[in-house]
């Protein structure tokens, strides 16, 4: 199979994954209602005491109560110690089924991040709730969040009697829901008026604390009658009525699997013919692609559509991914990325292979996964990840990459007993490896494409500690007309540019600038976030800027790998990483140039390095969100002359 072949046979992940989107509403309303209506979300005003841990802990976190919830209906996480750690609480409602409550917690786990950096939010939706802290609240049943929401309108056919109805069947579903799982439904009729409502406490509280908080929420929404509908969001517990039946009803028996199996026949039609549908559009196409003498399934017609995918080895099924990775258990996980979680797999002929989970019930997820796809698909490099295909017949998609034995980078520069110490060969030929991949993204491969998210766990290594980049669900392309994309922010704090930061001014130029702090990283064995709330109240970078004008590359340099009979090769290497990093983009090379000085450490130039972008900043006393505000802001549009340091070639 050519890799022309193999790129236009990925196009039909992303067109499947259209025709899933499409129906995935009437999918739904078939067989039940995930109730994603957001309620209300709280933020809490005090922010994280370390931003980089509170949110390496934050990320596992969120993926462990989102498996948990989505397996089990709820589930408690937590990850870390001390004021940086995450406590994590979600719970679907009980009138949700399996699929609706993954959809619902789903839209949770999109939602809840927004509220950081603060250090603890609660999200509640109408068929599930979450809630994230940084100190144990899962004994919490009341709280200064608590809210009473009434609606504006009232039952005006008999406010009287819709008022006692009301109090009547929050009596009743209080009672009833106070044995296991803590949730009922019901109704009340008085004088032709009726009244639902539905009570939920968390799994994790016990009798005397569901009685608790059921006794204050329930005394707190009966004040809302007779508006005609009424929600009390507590801690520990959640109540809602109205004048209609609002929850999912679950039916059991030969009548519910009839309506399943309906559902199912409709939803297969549907996808039939918008299968077919796609199959006469790419039709059309077919002249072109003979033209350029491609045998492209694009071409191919919709009789030997499916057919053609099913065999095609870039076609999974997710039965037999959910298999290999063991249901995707957390001792088989590899990693987080930037929208999903990767884990190992062992597919049934043995192979081992890498598959990254995603969530996709919400837009940015598939605009990432589509993102994924495209711009993988369309680029072939030794020091990029090779990603092999693609499953979307599951309630999660899944992207299958070739697994590296190595695993990420950070692994091995980052490791504190220094069991797996790279030697100073390994970490230049990573340096160099990382260097061409970027260059060929920026300058040599169809689409120009910034990675937008360089860092040392965005870098696997294979069996020979040859370096892939992977992770490209945050990367963008543009066409060469352009100078420049303005976007929304995203990435590592660490790691992204300046301007960047500030403008959303996203060009080649922010990846070199990842690339310059991932190579002092790899010089130093020393995280560029880890050195924040240290005794010197200095980053990484300043640090390594500050040793580099003293002339004292032994204090720059991993211990485990610093040899004086070296230190012009490491102060090189240094050289280049400070000047990637400089707080102008002007003043950073192109990617090419950074691999031309990488291979050739003899030559006619002059490297003039500024200071790093915050300079001259005092930070011993200050903040982490401080510190992370005066970085940026504080970069200068050009580097005075007056700090600069000049360096000639050996």
């Amino acid at each position: 199979m050519t890799y022309e072949v193999g790129r236009h046979r990925l196009l039909y992940c992303l067109r499947a994954l259209v025709v899933m989107f499409t129906f995935l509403s009437f999918w739904k309303a078939t067989l039940g209602d995930p109730q994603t209506s957001l309620i209300r979300r709280f933020c809490n005003n005090a922010t994280t005491v370390s931003g980089p841990i509170f949110a390496q802990n934050f990320v596992p976190a969120m993926d462990n109560l989102s498996t948990a919830v989505t397996s089990n209906g709820y589930g408690m996480s937590v990850v870390g110690k001390g004021p940086n750690a995450v406590f994590g609480l979600g719970q679907c409602y009980e009138d949700l089924g399996s699929v609706d409550c993954k959809l619902c917690f789903s839209e949770i786990r999109s939602l809840l991040p927004y509220c950081y950096p603060q250090i603890g939010g609660r999200l509640y939706l109408d068929g599930c709730f979450g809630r994230y802290e940084n100190y144990s609240f899962f004994d919490e049943i009341t709280g200064s969040r608590d809210t009473l929401i009434c609606s504006s309108g009232n039952d005006s056919s008999n406010p009287k009697s819709f008022s006692q109805a009301v109090r009547e069947v929050i009596s009743n579903v209080t009672s009833v829901a106070l044995q296991n799982p803590w949730y009922a439904v019901g109704s009340a009729l008085v004088s032709n008026t009726t009244a639902y409502a539905l009570a939920q406490c968390w799994e994790n509280l016990n009798k005397s604390l569901c009685t608790s908080c059921f006794n204050a929420a329930a005394a707190s929404i009966v004040t809302c009658a007779p508006a005609k509908e009424g929600r009390a969001l507590f801690a520990g517990c959640y109540i809602r009525y109205s004048t209609g039946l609002f929850w999912n009803i679950k039916e059991s028996g030969s009548d519910s699997k009839g309506k399943s199996k309906l559902a199912w026949i409709i939803v297969g039609s549907c996808l039939g013919a918008l299968v077919l549908l796609s199959g006469l559009l790419a039709w059309k196409k077919r002249s072109f692609w003979r033209k350029r003498n491609v045998n492209s399934f694009i071409g191919w017609n919709s009789a030997e559509l499916p057919a053609a995918i099913s065999q095609s080895s870039l076609s999974f099924k997710y039965e037999e991914l959910k298999k290999a990775t063991d249901n995707f258990n957390v001792s088989n996980k590899l990693g987080q990325g930037s929208n999903g979680t990767v884990y190992k797999a062992v597919l049934s002929d043995g192979k081992e292979v890498a598959v990254k989970r995603l969530f996709l019930n919400t837009r940015q997820w598939v605009d990432q996964f589509f993102n994924e796809i495209n711009l993988i698909s369309q680029v072939r490099h030794k020091n990029l990840v090779k990603l092999l295909g693609c499953s979307l017949d599951g309630p999660d998609s899944l992207l299958v990459y070739e697994y590296y034995f190595n695993r990420s980078l950070d692994l091995f520069i980052f490791d504190a007993n220094h069991d797996k110490n790279l030697a100073w060969q390994q970490r230049i030929d990573i340096i160099q490896g990382v260097a061409e991949g970027l260059s060929y993204l920026h300058e040599e491969s169809e689409t120009r494409i910034i990675h937008r998210d360089i860092k040392a766990s965005n870098i696997l290594l294979d069996d020979k500690f040859k370096p892939k980049i992977t992770d490209f669900g945050l990367a963008r392309a543009f066409s060469d007309d352009k100078t420049h994309l303005t976007t929304g922010i995203a990435g590592t704090l660490g790691y992204m540019a300046p301007e960047y930061v500030v403008h959303g001014h996203l060009t080649e130029k922010a990846d070199v600038y990842s690339y310059g702090i991932l190579v002092l990283e790899i010089v130093t064995g020393k995280r560029s976030s880890s050195s924040i709330g240290s005794h010197a109240g200095h980053l990484l970078l300043a640090k390594v800027w500050d040793h580099y004008k003293a002339n004292t590359p032994e204090k720059i340099v991993d211990e485990g790998i610093y040899e004086e009979s070296r230190k012009d090769e490491f102060m090189h290497v240094v050289q280049i990483g400070l000047l990637c990093s400089q707080a102008n983009p002007r003043d950073r090379p192109t990617m090419a140039k950074v691999v031309e000085l990488l291979r050739n450490t003899r030559h006619d130039w002059e490297l003039v390095i500024g200071d790093p972008p915050f300079f001259g900043i005092e930070m011993a006393d200050v903040d982490e969100g401080e510190i992370t505000r005066l970085m940026y802001t504080n970069s200068a549009p050009s580097v005075s002359t007056s700090s600069q340091s000049h360096l000639s070639g050996r």
